[in-house]
């Protein structure tokens, strides 16, 4: 039996967590279980040649289900949440037609709320004021482009994220390009969504989270994450991408240089990655949506598989 027999309705399953929550693993086996194929909502894992840092499914696991916006760019190509939204809803509608099930997993809840909810994308890229910005984050007035942007779109102000400084740039970019604040485009530019999201988040208790993540931090570089830097390095890749500005590579980046000592770049690994986790969590939990599933070592998966599956029908049905 077909997913689309099970779950005739335009459902889309979604799954979502903090890194190390386990979203990999059960994403899988949920495709195999309702006859599905994966859309990945991670903003890293859709670049060549991050692999280890992004944990990013095995070629097995690859090969067991299809995954769509894995492996598909090269790290210095643009690639941001609104185009990902767009090309996701197609995607998802060419499952529907091949009456698939649509389950999209993933830990960036930017690029989940541009997919089933939409916003607006804004103009292309100006590469001369990218050039200009980035000279001023090089010179280390993130602070100055808040208050700038402060001064022509307090709304989108009010939610800059310091650790984001990219995000604020683009906002100053569609407030140069356009006049308006980006805040006003995305009220009055919203797509239409011929889906309903059921949402799934993976809740662990935060002590066991955290250890998970320690622990992911330490099998990363058992399995070569310095390498696989080094390999970025010499194909022509450095840290100044925005694909590479992330957690993992960035420490990564920062001890090859000699800015830090290799203890330093495990802590400060470790120390962000909770970081990222605790501000996925506080994206998550302002949803209401989302069903949350408790989580826990001792858990089978297989009960787990379970109760998403059965949730999951229930709303379907």
């Amino acid at each position: 039996m077909s997913a689309h027999d099970t779950f005739p309705s335009r459902n889309v399953l979604v799954l979502v967590g903090p890194t190390a929550s386990g979203k990999t693993t059960l994403s899988i086996e949920l495709t195999i279980i309702l006859d599905g194929e994966i859309i990945s909502a991670d903003s890293r894992q859709v670049y060549k040649y991050l692999d280890i840092g992004t944990a990013k499914p095995t070629r097995e696991q690859m090969s067991q289900v299809k995954h769509h916006f894995v492996d598909e760019l090269l790290p210095d190509q643009e690639f941001n949440a609104g185009q990902f939204g767009i090309r996701g809803r197609n995607v998802i509608e060419n499952m529907f037609e091949r009456k698939k099930l649509p389950i999209v997993t993933g830990g960036s809840g930017l690029y989940i709320h541009s997919l089933i909810d939409g916003f607006f994308e804004g103009p292309a890229a100006n590469a001369e004021f990218r050039e200009i910005m980035e000279r001023q984050l090089q010179a280390g007035r993130v602070r100055q482009l808040i208050d700038e942007l402060c001064r022509v779109d307090p709304v989108s102000a009010a939610k800059a994220d310091p650790t984001k400084p990219r995000r604020i740039i683009r906002a100053l970019e569609v407030y140069h390009m356009t006049g308006r604040p980006i805040s006003e485009h995305q009220r009055e530019r919203k797509p239409a969504i011929n889906f309903t999201p059921v949402m799934f988040g993976l809740k662990w208790d935060r002590e066991a989270l955290y250890q998970r993540i320690e622990a992911r931090c330490d099998e990363m570089i058992a399995q070569g994450l310095l390498d696989e830097i080094e390999g970025l390095e010499r194909r022509g890749y450095t840290s100044s991408l925005n694909a590479l500005n992330t957690v993992g590579y960035a420490e990564g980046f920062a001890y090859r240089r000699g800015e830090i000592s290799y203890k330093e770049m495990i802590q400060l690994f470790k120390r962000n990655s909770r970081r990222f986790a605790k501000r996925q969590l506080t994206w998550f939990k302002r949803d209401a949506r989302i069903l949350w599933i408790n989580m826990n070592e001792s858990r089978n998966l297989q009960d787990v598989l379970k109760e998403i599956s059965e949730r999951f029908q229930r709303f379907s049905t």
